[in-house]
């Protein structure tokens, strides 16, 4: 039985999804049946000082020769390095992303990708003419229960999908909770509901309708959004955005389907800690509906429900996560790294476009602006 395939990380930025993300690459790979690759982390930065660095590294038990940076120019010269997942805010994506790729490292770059399209299509770019691995960190989309829901999709068990229904909202009293400062509301580091938490509604509608369709028959969905502001920022406090696909699956010529992607700040998709207001997502067709238990970015259980069949005759089906569920998103990076592929089949470069114009051109529709420094194309700027 040959070696598992190893990949070095460098982890740029030391905030709390860097260390559940850390934590996650460290856990044995056998608890998730995974014997093929296994990763290591050799080193860590954070821009606010080496010391934060250091104590990053002891927080997720790291290894003791794992090295700690004070700046991320220094993370990406580090020779030991082979992939650099970026975990800073939406703001500063594209300009940590480029550093990484201009320096020779493959990256994984949280969502939202970037902030506007553009960048997202210069990244790209940047990684074909440097033939380096580049992916969006949307975790979601590697869980086994996904792969296995989009496979039912494709095979036809639900018959023609009409329409998928998703929502991932918080109940949050926004003043309170928020104020002006953080990130998610402040416009400075691209805050706002959309692309932090209808990233994910948006991953389901199109996962479900535009992935699962030959890549020679996917057409991107023409678009609605509404925006609320927040009125002490101006970042987008709920949004709601209806799409429509002129192509679905399983049969692209037959008809179009709706995607209908929810997301606000102000109301929850689950009322109550017990979640019991099921599902967060919807997924009808003629031969039935799958229905996905909340939170959208971390579902743990679903259920098929065939036409004919009562509620109570369907059993929901539970998702094992033997960690967070991040560690699935690293795995696909290590075999597109061992396989020489520079992107993933799971979510290929041109759909993370796509989905970032959708993102945009509901910004658009809205008046949505971010600040010029985070919307350019210039590099390097300082932010």
């Amino acid at each position: 039985m040959s070696s598992p395939y190893t990949v070095r990380w460098g982890i740029l930025a030391t905030g709390g999804i860097a260390e559940t993300f850390t934590k996650d690459l460290l856990l044995d790979p056998s608890s998730r049946d995974v014997s093929d690759v296994k990763h290591i982390v050799v080193a860590a930065a954070s821009s606010s000082s080496v010391d934060r660095a250091k104590q990053f590294l002891a927080d997720c038990s790291c290894p003791s020769d794992a090295k700690a940076y004070g700046s991320y120019p220094e993370l990406v010269k580090d020779p030991n390095v082979d992939i650099v997942y970026v975990a800073t805010p939406h703001s500063h994506h594209y300009q940590n992303t480029m550093l990484c790729l201009l320096a020779g490292k493959h990256v994984l770059c949280e969502k939202a990708f970037t902030t506007n399209a553009a960048q997202a299509k210069k990244i790209i770019e940047t990684a074909k003419e440097k033939k380096l691995f580049l992916m969006e960190a949307v975790w979601t989309r590697f869980f086994p229960m996904s792969i296995h829901i989009r496979k039912m999709i494709q095979d036809g068990e639900l018959g023609d999908v009409h329409r998928v229904i998703a929502d991932n909202s918080f109940g949050a009293n926004v003043e309170e909770r928020w104020g002006t400062q953080h990130r998610m509301v402040n416009m400075e580091l691209a805050g706002g509901a959309l692309l932090d938490l209808g990233i994910y509604s948006l991953t389901w509608v199109f996962q479900c309708i535009y992935h699962t369709l030959p890549p020679d028959s996917r057409k991107a969905p023409s678009v609605l959004g509404s925006i609320s502001k927040y009125a002490k920022t101006g970042a987008d406090e709920k949004t709601s955005m209806l799409l429509t696909f002129p192509a679905a699956p399983p049969a692209p010529s037959k008809h179009d389907a709706h995607g209908i992607a929810l997301t606000n700040f102000r109301v929850a998709t689950f009322p109550n800690k017990h979640e019991l207001t099921r599902p967060a997502i919807r997924i009808q067709g003629t031969k039935g509906e799958i229905q996905v238990d909340g939170p959208a970015y971390r579902p743990r259980n679903w259920r098929f429900i065939p036409v004919g069949k009562g509620d109570g005759d369907v059993e929901w089906v539970e998702a094992k996560i033997p960690g967070h569920g991040m560690f699935w998103e690293a795995d696909e990076c290590a075999r597109c790294l061992r396989d020489g592929r520079s992107e993933s089949e799971f979510l290929g470069w041109e759909e993370s476009v796509v989905i970032m114009e959708t993102m945009d051109e509901v910004r658009r529709q809205n008046g949505q602006k971010y600040p010029e420094k985070i919307e350019t194309l210039d590099y390097p700027v300082e932010l």
